[in-house]
C-alpha cells in the first residue's frame, strides 16, 4: 500500500489547456495543496502558457512545481511530457513549438511525436498509454524515465502486463481538467464554444469524461486495487523531476553582430560620444560626466549589446519616439534612440538602470503606424525566426464577449442575444455582465426570461477565462542563441511567430523584451509635414523639429484648444488645461502624468495648489522631495522617492515597489511591501496618519502610470502635434483624418475643421487624393471616405490621373479607369464628378452610366467584345437609345443629396447636421456652446450632438457618465450624474441631436453643464 500523502499529481490542465481546462494555476495549486499533495506538475495541452505564474503559485502554498506538457495532435500518440532537468525543459520546449508548426522538415506529412522523442528525449520523463509508443522508445533507447499511464476511466490490464513485462513502470497519471467533479460542466461549455457548436449537439468525445477532477489519494486509489503500486510510482517521477530553481531567471540579452562584451562596449562608447556631439555641438564636463556615468553601469551589467541592437532596429526608420524610463538616458538620447535632452530636463537616470537592478532595461520605441510593420520584418529578416519573435496576448473572456458565446451555444437567435450585447457596449462594464444586467439603468426595461439568468451566471463565471492567443502590441525577444532554449513559440494568425508567454511571464522569465510600437500620430506629423513641404516648399527636419518654445503652440495648449493633438486631446486633458491656463512644456509633462484615472482625486488639489492658493502638504518631506508638482506625487519615480526617504528602503526595493504596483498578480507581494512600507515610516517617527495617507497616495498608481521621461517624451509629440495645428491647421487635420487614429470619430473631426474656420470640400475624382489633403484654409475629403470604393479602385484612379493627367468628363474617367460599375455609381452619389459633369445633373450622369453598363452587358452575353473606351459616349447619344435625345433630368432635391452624402460617405460632409434644425432651433430659445462661459451659475438650454462619453462609477458605485456635446460653435462638457443618467442613459446616440437643460458649472474656468433633462431635437 502506498505510504499516506504518497501521491503527485503527474497530468494537472488548467485553463491555460485553451478551451479544455477550466481553473487557474492559482486554484489548482491551492486544491493540491489541501489534498496533501506536495509536489504538482502543469502539463497542459501543448502548451506552456501558464508555467512561470504556474512555479510562483505553487511555491506560495508550499508546493513543489514540476513543469510539463501534455502533447495532443489530431493523429498520432498522445504522451505527457516532463521536464526532469534544465536540459529536458529546452529539450520540452522544442517538442511542444514543434505541436504548432505548419512545415515540419523531418515530417513531410506532419508532426511527429515518435520521431522527436526517438531522436531525443534527454531530460524528459515520457508518460503514455500508447502501447506502441512505448514499446518503440523503449527498443530504441531504453526504459529509462519511462513509463506507462493508467486512468481510472480505461481498463489497464493490458498495459500493466505490457509494463511488467517491458521493465517500464506503470504510474497513475489520470487527465485533471478540474478542481472539483462540477467542473466537468464548465468544461462542456467550452468545449461547445470552441466547437462553435450548441450544448446540446455537443458529442461525448469531444469532452473529457465527468472523473477528469483532483482526486484525493484516497478515492483515486480505489480505482487501482489490483496495483496500488502505481501511486508510489508518482512520487518517484515527481522526485526526479524537481528542480530546485526554474530552468529561467537569468537575463538572456541578445547579441549584436557576434561581438565579444568588451567589443561592444566599445563601439557603444564610441557611438555615444559621436551622437553626444551631433546632439550638443559640445560635449561639456556635464554632459560627459553623464555619459562616464551611465556607461560604467551599462558595461557592469554587460548590456551594451542590447544598446547597440536597439540602435540598430530605430534606424530603419527616420521618425520614432523613444519612451518610457529610457528617455531618462543621455546613452539612448545620444544614440537616437530617444529625443528628449535628460540633462536640460533633469531626468533620473536611475529610474532606468542603478547598480541595485537585476532585471533588464526596458527600452519601448514608437515608430509610424503604417511603417512598423517594415521595421518588424527587417528585426526577423537579421535575427531569423530562431532568435527572434514578437510576445503574446493571453486574451481573455470579457463581459461582451462571454455573454455572446454562451448564449449562442444555448441556441437563442442574434437579435436576441444582441439586444444584451448591444447595451453592455454602452456600459463600459465596470462590473460582470450578471450584475450588470439586474442593477444597470440601461437594462431597467428588459425583462429576461430563462435561459437568461443561466446564460448571465455561466457568463460571469467566465469572464477572464483565456481563450486565445494574440500579438501584442510591440514586444520584441532577441536571443543570442535560439529562442526555443527558453520558450515554446508559435505562429500567431497575424503570421509571425509569438512566444508562448505574455509580456509579465516574459519579462519575469529572464528574456529581454523591446518594445516596438506603432504610434498613428508619428505618421501625423509626418504626413502633415510632407504636405507642407509639397504646398510651400518649407521643409521640417523631423530631429530637428522641437518647437517648445513656440508661442503659437503654447497658446492651443494653454487653452485646451487641442483636439486632435497627440495625447491631450481628450476631454479631460483639455480641461485640465483649462483649470490651469498653463502652456509650457515643463507643465505638459506634468499633465501628461497625472491625468491617470486613478489620480482624479489629486488633480484638483495640484490644480488648486497651481494657481497659488494656500494648501498644507501631508508632509514636508513631499514638500522637499516634490517641489515641482507642489507636493504631489505624479511620476513613478515619486514612489521610488517617497519609499526611500519615509520608509528606508534601498534604490531596488524602491523600484520594485514601483513594479509590483503595476502587475496583474500582485496582492500579496503588494501587502508584504505595504508591511514593510508602514514599519519603515513609523521606525522613522512618520505618524501612522500621514503613512497611511501617503500609502493611498502611492496605491494611485497601481494599473498604470507614467514615468517623467516616458511623460516627457509624449510631451514632445504633442508640442509638435500643436504646432502644426497652429501653423499648418488644414495639412494638420487632413493627416489627423487620414491616419483614423485619434480620440475622436472623423465627424467630430470635420466639425472641428468647421470651426477652425477651414473648408470641408467634397470627394473629386481629380482634386482628391487617396488620404484626406489640406492646403491653405481648405481640407478636400479623400477616397478613403467613400464607404464601398474598395483600395484597388482608389489606387487605379490616381494612377490613371498621375499617367495621363486630369479627367475631363464621366466618359474620359471610364475609358481610362477600370472600375467596377457599382463604383461608379457610388462616386457618383458622393458628387465626386460634379467638377466635371459639363453641367449634367447626378441624375442625368448615372442615366448615362446605367445605360452605358446595360449595353456593356448586352455585348458581353452575345459574346461580343466589352470595352472600356471613351468612343462609347462620344456618339452623342447614349448606347442602346440611337436617334434618341439623352433625356434631360432635375438635380437631385436636398434631401436626396443630404441622403446620398450619409449613404456614401458615413455622415454629412456639407454641412453640420444641425443647419438642418434651422428653423426648429430659430424658435426655440438657447444659448451657444461658446457662449456658456456668461451664463456660470444658471440654468439654460442648449443643443447638442454627441461626441464622446465616458461611463463611470461613484463611490457608492453608482454609474454617471462624462459626455461631450458639440453644436455648430464649440465642443462643450456635459455630466450626468446618477439620478440622470438612470434616466436618460438609454436615450444616448450618435445619429440624433438633443436639447439639454442643465445648470452650467465652472472649475477653475472649465465650464461643464450639469444635466438635469435631454430630449431629443425634432425637425
Amino acid at each position: 500500500m502506498p505510504r499516506d500523502g504518497a501521491y503527485a499529481p503527474l497530468a494537472c490542465h488548467s485553463w491555460h489547456s485553451l478551451m479544455r481546462g477550466v481553473d487557474s494555476v492559482e486554484s489548482m495549486c491551492v486544491a493540491a495543496a489541501r489534498m496533501g499533495a506536495r509536489t504538482l506538475a502543469l502539463t497542459d495541452v501543448n502548451a506552456l502558457y501558464g508555467a512561470l505564474p504556474f512555479w510562483e503559485a505553487a511555491r506560495e502554498v508550499g508546493l513543489t512545481p514540476l513543469l510539463g506538457a501534455d502533447i495532443v495532435t489530431p493523429s498520432g500518440p498522445r504522451a505527457l511530457l516532463l521536464a526532469a532537468s534544465a536540459r529536458g525543459y529546452g529539450r520540452l520546449c522544442r517538442i511542444v513549438t514543434e505541436t504548432h508548426r505548419g512545415d515540419y522538415s523531418r515530417a513531410p506529412a506532419g508532426f511527429s511525436l515518435r520521431d522527436l522523442l526517438l531522436e531525443d528525449r534527454e531530460g524528459l520523463w515520457v508518460i503514455s498509454s500508447d502501447l506502441g509508443l512505448m514499446k518503440e522508445i523503449a527498443r530504441c533507447s531504453g526504459t529509462a524515465r519511462l513509463a506507462v499511464a493508467l486512468s481510472p476511466d480505461t481498463p489497464h490490464r493490458a498495459a500493466l502486463d505490457l509494463a511488467r513485462r517491458a521493465g517500464i513502470p506503470a504510474v497513475a497519471a489520470p487527465g485533471i481538467f478540474f478542481v472539483d467533479a462540477a467542473g466537468h460542466a464548465m468544461h462542456r461549455l467550452l468545449r461547445a464554444i470552441d466547437l462553435n457548436t450548441k450544448l446540446s449537439r455537443l458529442p461525448d468525445d469531444a469532452c473529457v469524461p465527468p472523473s477528469a477532477w483532483m482526486m484525493p489519494r484516497d478515492v483515486l486509489l480505489r480505482s487501482f486495487p489490483d496495483c496500488p503500486e502505481v501511486l508510489e510510482t508518482t512520487i518517484s517521477i515527481a522526485s526526479e523531476c524537481a528542480m530546485t530553481d526554474p530552468p529561467w531567471g537569468r537575463t538572456i540579452f541578445p547579441s549584436y553582430e557576434g561581438l565579444s562584451r568588451d567589443a561592444a562596449f566599445e563601439l557603444l562608447k564610441r557611438r555615444c560620444f559621436e551622437g553626444a556631439k551631433r546632439r550638443y555641438g559640445h560635449i561639456s564636463q556635464a554632459v560627459a560626466s553623464r555619459l562616464d556615468h551611465e556607461l560604467a553601469i551599462i558595461h557592469g551589467k554587460g548590456f551594451a549589446d542590447y544598446f547597440l541592437v536597439v540602435e540598430d532596429i530605430v534606424k530603419q526608420s527616420p521618425r520614432t519616439c523613444g519612451r518610457g524610463s529610457a528617455a531618462a538616458s543621455i546613452v539612448s538620447y545620444s544614440l537616437g534612440i530617444t529625443h528628449v535632452d535628460p540633462v536640460r530636463y533633469d531626468l533620473f537616470f536611475e529610474r532606468f538602470l542603478n547598480e541595485g537592478r537585476v532585471d533588464p532595461p526596458d527600452i519601448d520605441v514608437d515608430f509610424a503606424w503604417d511603417e512598423r510593420d517594415g521595421v518588424l520584418e527587417y528585426v526577423f529578416a537579421k535575427y531569423g525566426a530562431a532568435r527572434a519573435a514578437m510576445v503574446s496576448n493571453h486574451l481573455c473572456f470579457r463581459g461582451r464577449a462571454a455573454v455572446r458565446e454562451v448564449a449562442k451555444v444555448y441556441g437563442l437567435p442574434e437579435d436576441e442575444i444582441r439586444s444584451v450585447t448591444g447595451r453592455l457596449a454602452h456600459t463600459w462594464q465596470t462590473a460582470p455582465a450578471e450584475q450588470m444586467t439586474r442593477s444597470h439603468p440601461l437594462f431597467s426595461d428588459l425583462r429576461l426570461r430563462e435561459p437568461w439568468p443561466e446564460i448571465l451566471a455561466w457568463a460571469t463565471r467566465l469572464e477572464g477565462h483565456p481563450r486565445h492567443l494574440s500579438v501584442h502590441c510591440g514586444g520584441v525577444v532577441i536571443v543570442p542563441d535560439s529562442l526555443t532554449n527558453y520558450v515554446p513559440v508559435e505562429p500567431a494568425a497575424k503570421g509571425v511567430n509569438i512566444l508562448q508567454w505574455e509580456k509579465d511571464a516574459t519579462e519575469d522569465s529572464g528574456l529581454v523584451k523591446i518594445d516596438l510600437l506603432g504610434n498613428r500620430s508619428i505618421a501625423v506629423i509626418r504626413d502633415a509635414l510632407a504636405a507642407v513641404k509639397k504646398n510651400y516648399g518649407v521643409e521640417i527636419p523631423w530631429e530637428r523639429f522641437n518647437p517648445l518654445d513656440d508661442l503659437r503652440a503654447q497658446d492651443l495648449i494653454r487653452h485646451g484648444d487641442t483636439v486632435g493633438v497627440f495625447y491631450v486631446e481628450s476631454p479631460a486633458m483639455r480641461q485640465l488645461q483649462h483649470k490651469t491656463g498653463t502652456g509650457d512644456f515643463e507643465h505638459l509633462v506634468i499633465h501628461s502624468s497625472i491625468i491617470r484615472p486613478a489620480a482624479n482625486r489629486y488633480i484638483r488639489e495640484y490644480v488648486r495648489r497651481l494657481r497659488g492658493e494656500p494648501y498644507r502638504a501631508i508632509h514636508p518631506i513631499m514638500e522637499d522631495l516634490m517641489a515641482e508638482t507642489h507636493g504631489i506625487m505624479v511620476y513613478q519615480e515619486d514612489v521610488a522617492k517617497i519609499a526611500i526617504a519615509m520608509a528606508g528602503f534601498d534604490v531596488a526595493s524602491a523600484d520594485d515597489l514601483r513594479k509590483v504596483l503595476s502587475k496583474k498578480h500582485k496582492k500579496k507581494k503588494l501587502e508584504d511591501y505595504r508591511m514593510r512600507f508602514f514599519e519603515g515610516a513609523l521606525a522613522r517617527a512618520f505618524t501612522r496618519d500621514v503613512i497611511e495617507q501617503v500609502w493611498e497616495m502611492i496605491l494611485s498608481f497601481a494599473g498604470y502610470s507614467f514615468c517623467k521621461p516616458h511623460s516627457a517624451s509624449y510631451a514632445l509629440v504633442s508640442f509638435k502635434s500643436a504646432y502644426l495645428k497652429a501653423h499648418y491647421p488644414a495639412e494638420f487635420m487632413a493627416a489627423v483624418i487620414s491616419n483614423q487614429g485619434g480620440y475622436y470619430s472623423t465627424f467630430a473631426y470635420i466639425s472641428e475643421c468647421r470651426r477652425m474656420g477651414l473648408e470641408v470640400l467634397p470627394p473629386d475624382v481629380n482634386e482628391s487624393a487617396i488620404p484626406y489633403s489640406g492646403i491653405s484654409r481648405r481640407v478636400r475629403v479623400g477616397l478613403m471616405q467613400v464607404r464601398g470604393l474598395p483600395v484597388e479602385a482608389m489606387e487605379a484612379i490616381a494612377l490613371a490621373r498621375e499617367a495621363s493627367g486630369p479627367f475631363r468628363s464621366l466618359e474620359d474617367f471610364t475609358g481610362r479607369v477600370a472600375i467596377d460599375p457599382s463604383h461608379v455609381r457610388l462616386l457618383i452619389k458622393a458628387g465626386a464628378f460634379d467638377s466635371i459633369a459639363s453641367g449634367r445633373s447626378r441624375p442625368e450622369l448615372m442615366w448615362r452610366w446605367v445605360r452605358w453598363d446595360a449595353e456593356r452587358g448586352v455585348k458581353a452575353s452575345r459574346g461580343g467584345p466589352v470595352t472600356r473606351q471613351a468612343g462609347l459616349f462620344e456618339q452623342g447619344v447614349a448606347i442602346g437609345q440611337r436617334g434618341r435625345a439623352e433625356p434631360a433630368a432635375p438635380a437631385y432635391d436636398a434631401d436626396t443629396v443630404l441622403r446620398h452624402e450619409v449613404e456614401t460617405l458615413g455622415f454629412l460632409i456639407s454641412r453640420h447636421p444641425l443647419t438642418l434644425y434651422g428653423k426648429r432651433l430659430e424658435r426655440l430659445k438657447h444659448v451657444a456652446a461658446s457662449d456658456l462661459h456668461g451664463h456660470v451659475g444658471r440654468a439654460v438650454t442648449t443643443i447638442g450632438w454627441l461626441v464622446t462619453g465616458k461611463v463611470v462609477s461613484t463611490k457608492d458605485d453608482e454609474p454617471m457618465e462624462f459626455v461631450s456635446f458639440e453644436d455648430t460653435t464649440a465642443i462643450y462638457e456635459a455630466t450626468l450624474f446618477p439620478e440622470a443618467y438612470r434616466r436618460f442613459c438609454h436615450m444616448l446616440s450618435y445619429t440624433r441631436p438633443y436639447v439639454l437643460r442643465g445648470r452650467v458649472e465652472e472649475d477653475f474656468g472649465a465650464i461643464t453643464l450639469t444635466v438635469s433633462d435631454l430630449r431629443f431635437l425634432d425637425r
